[in-house]
């Protein structure tokens, strides 16, 4: 094994009396190297932008959360929330009630969904931390209710913290027979504005939040609720945790964590990342044919040199195993570079932010980029894998012909 990596060495370093060996195989170790710094950039991009709807949905999202698998809203009795409460790993919970509604403004309207929360929402989800104007507040000192809306809904109404035009909410009377005015199908109510907050601009424009005891007047209920929202203890364990949430609400409901809340979203994220590394693995099987070229004419060239060790007593594999090294240490070499270009350009861009995301972003302004361990040496692995295919197929065909007819001359 020595001897074969020290002649393959020797081969892939000293100057053939062919340049354009040396050439295809400078292109080969180019192909690979791009090829290389291509994966690991694009998978540390993609690895920054799920890192970055990760944070987003843990502003918007709950740790965990409880709707039923029939109908839209149920009646949660003391008895169950008593259980909810006791269950491994709840540190608080806060009820919800969601309603599509007709929202005016001055001359402005909009449909959003109201969203009517626990006052004590805030310590259930993060939203608190992304205001853009105001606080998040859904009850005065006095009692008097507020509203705290998405700045898309905000901008699309023209509304801000003026505490002079409330906002109208119009909800269809679920109870109301048709009398041909349409000012009596609907409730209406107004409430000022404590706050604007800006997640994401879908989040941002549909929801406005609102105290559930007001929605529920607004939508003629009494103790019904769409959901049940979880924040768990810090360490609990989140799969320990949804079971007992299962267990103490029964097989009625649906227990979600933040994945599940998202899961074609995420499903989706991983399809293209998938399929763009499967696109990049295909790239890398055409650049390494420039491998199976430069194999190809350098076999073609040491056919004296393949005599002299049949003379010597080397056999059939330890001439294999010579090209095979050979091919294997240009994609070697390949990808060592590739991974060092990858890793400084995917730092670059998280320190200086080299590339720009197209258009505004209240969250960042450069695509994220997180480098992970794991990437690495899956590339590694897979380029090493292609360029000892492509190093193969040419060592295992040419070099036993090339075998066979020295052989056929020596008889």
């Amino acid at each position: 094994m020595k001897l074969s990596l020290y002649i393959a060495k020797r081969y892939l370093f000293a100057k053939k009396s062919r340049n354009a060996i040396n050439v295809i195989s400078a292109i080969s170790v180019a192909g690979v190297t791009v090829g290389t710094m291509a994966l690991i950039t694009i998978l540390s991009v993609f690895n920054g932008l799920e890192d970055m709807v990760r944070s987003i949905f843990s502003t918007s999202d709950p740790e965990i959360k409880i709707t039923p698998v029939a109908g839209k809203v149920f009646t949660p009795d003391s008895l169950m929330l008593k259980k909810l409460a006791s269950a491994e790993g709840v540190d608080v919970y806060a009820m919800t009630l969601e309603e599509n509604a007709l929202l005016r403004y001055d001359e402005q309207q909009y449909i959003a969904t109201v969203k009517g929360v626990s006052l004590n929402y805030a310590a259930v989800t993060d939203l608190d931390t992304a205001m853009w104007d105001g606080n998040f507040i859904l009850q005065g000192e006095n009692g008097n209710p507020y509203a705290v809306a998405g700045l898309g809904v905000a901008n699309y109404l023209g509304m801000r913290l003026n505490f002079i035009s409330p906002l109208a909410i119009y909800i269809p009377d679920r109870k109301a027979k048709i009398r041909g005015t349409p000012d009596n199908e609907f409730t209406r109510k107004y409430i000022f504005l404590s706050g604007i907050f800006a997640v994401e601009q879908e989040f941002d424009s549909k929801y406005v939040f609102l105290p559930l005891d007001f929605t529920r007047e607004l939508l003629d209920y009494t103790d019904e609720v769409s959901s049940i929202e979880v924040r768990m203890k810090p360490g609990a364990d989140e799969k320990k945790t949804q079971n007992a949430i299962r267990e103490a609400m029964g097989d009625g409901f649906r227990v979600q964590n933040r994945y599940e809340q998202q899961e074609i979203f995420y499903k989706v994220m991983k399809a293209e990342r998938l399929a763009i590394f499967v696109i990049l693995s295909f790239i890398l099987i055409i650049a390494s044919f420039n491998i199976i070229g430069s194999l190809t004419m350098l076999i073609i060239e040491k056919e004296r040199d393949i005599s002299i060790l049949k003379s010597l007593g080397a056999d059939n594999r330890l001439i294999k195993r010579i090209f095979i090294y050979e091919g294997w240490m240009i994609s070697f070499i390949g990808t060592i570079i590739g991974l060092l270009l990858g890793f400084v350009l995917c730092a670059a861009q998280q320190h200086f932010g080299i590339v720009k995301l197209a258009g505004e972003s209240l969250l960042i302004d450069a695509y994220p980029v997180r480098m992970r361990l794991a990437d690495f040496f899956v590339v590694a692995a897979t380029v090493l894998a292609i360029g000892y295919a492509a190093a193969w197929y040419p060592v295992h065909y040419l070099s036993r012909r090339q075998l066979k007819d020295k052989e056929k001359a020596i008889k």
